[in-house]
């Protein structure tokens, strides 16, 4: 834990059971978390407001799975980034299960080549993709991306979602609970 961190990076949820919010996808009787569960993801492709919890999400599924996990962001991120990724995974001695899972958030930001890059890995199976995006997918991502994707909707959270994050970070040793106990010294 860098206690430098943001506390919404520091209390981020670790499992499927911390995750807060989304029951209609994520729920425990839900495809995508018996997906997530049996480790048996494909592509998908998170949509839906700003902090209803989309990189969380992914950061769940990362610990969830046994897959090499790569994050990047879509404003900084570009063609070479996504080579690299790909070399890595292909790399039997950095990766011997041969597929990863690549994070893009706000893949809606690519452009047609950089997300038309993607596209034969995503065919082939090296990678699973996991794109991030506050944007309506079906006009900002490639069609071709998308109909190798599953999309899920992502609601905002409710304000019982928001209060339960609050008290978890209340009681979490890297949120609200470490400040509280320096106090008291």
């Amino acid at each position: 834990m860098n206690p430098k961190e943001p506390l919404a990076y520091r209390v981020r949820p670790k499992t499927l059971e911390e995750y807060v919010g989304q029951e209609h996808v994520i729920g425990k009787d839900k495809i995508l978390y018996r997906t997530i569960k049996a480790d048996r993801l494909s592509s998908i492709i998170l949509f839906g407001p700003p902090g209803c919890g989309k990189t969380s999400l992914a950061r769940v599924i990362s610990e969830t799975t046994k897959y090499k996990f790569y994050k990047m962001n879509a404003v900084t991120a570009g063609v070479a980034d996504i080579k690299r990724v790909i070399e890595e995974t292909q790399n039997f001695m950095l990766n011997p299960t041969g597929k990863s899972i690549l994070f893009i958030d706000e893949i809606h930001r690519f452009n047609k080549l950089q997300q038309d890059a993607l596209l034969p890995f995503v065919e082939n199976g090296t990678i699973i993709l996991i794109g991030a995006t506050t944007e309506n997918p079906y006009f900002e991502v490639n069609k071709a991306l998308i109909s190798r994707s599953m999309v899920i909707k992502l609601e905002p959270l409710t304000q019982e979602n928001v209060f339960t994050i609050l008290k978890n970070a209340v009681k979490s040793k890297d949120g609200l609970r470490r400040l509280s106990s320096r106090n008291r010294r």
